[in-house]
């Protein structure tokens, strides 16, 4: 139960508890962008910013059978992309973005997506949530925590932190969970976001963690 005085040990025993019931409740290796390899995840994460993952899936089930190769990205026609990927907003940059990532691929990285967070946030187009999410969920690689809006809304709501900003959400959740938990808080959190814990009307009566919650409209 949430004590609004709780010492860090019962936040951090509160926490654990969470995690561990959201792990009853949701598959810790759901892939919610649909993909072949790397290159395909990375290009629909760029895609992914401010945008769904419904409508990127939507968008690259026919984008990939164009576009396979970091070449084929890096020669392509930039309004012949946009036109492609038009749907998923910001399609200017965007489209710019992976041409100048595939491209910056191909000089630097022999065509290939490298592993490390700071070679891949010198990237075009990608920063550190992206980085998070290819290392994380491809290479299976513990760089961080992945901070989107579900993310952000639910440490908020938890009082797992305090802060808005994406990067200093990810330090507070990063000082509570260790490290082999990062992978599973990020992706666990989103799914929570998505089916219970939504922006404008929580389903609190049906949550599994309302006890462990500040914010709950039941039970607090």
């Amino acid at each position: 139960m949430y004590n609004s005085k709780e010492p860090l040990i019962d936040k951090n025993r509160r926490a654990a508890t969470i995690l561990n019931t959201l792990k009853k409740e949701y598959s810790i290796n759901n892939a919610f962008l649909n993909h072949r390899n790397v290159l395909d995840l990375l290009v629909a994460t760029i895609l992914s910013a401010q945008c769904t993952d419904e409508r990127v899936n939507k968008v690259t089930g026919q984008l990939f059978k164009i576009y396979s190769t970091a070449e084929d990205y890096a020669k392509a026609d930039p309004s012949e992309l946009q036109n492609h990927i038009k749907s998923t907003g910001y399609y200017k940059t965007k489209a710019r973005n992976i041409i100048r990532c595939c491209q910056k691929l191909i000089g630097e990285f022999d065509g290939k997506v490298p592993k490390s967070i700071d070679q891949l946030t010198q990237l075009p187009g990608v920063g550190r949530k992206t980085a998070n999410v290819i290392l994380g969920n491809y290479f299976k690689i513990t760089s961080g925590i992945v901070v989107d809006t579900h993310v952000k809304r639910i440490s908020n709501r938890l009082n797992l932190s305090s802060h808005s900003n994406p990067v200093k959400v990810e330090t507070d959740l990063t000082k509570i969970y260790p490290e082999k938990f990062w992978f599973a808080v990020g992706n666990l959190f989103v799914q929570h976001g998505r089916n219970v814990c939504k922006s404008r009307k929580p389903a609190c009566i049906v949550c599994g963690i309302r006890n462990y919650c500040p914010s709950s409209l039941v039970n607090n």
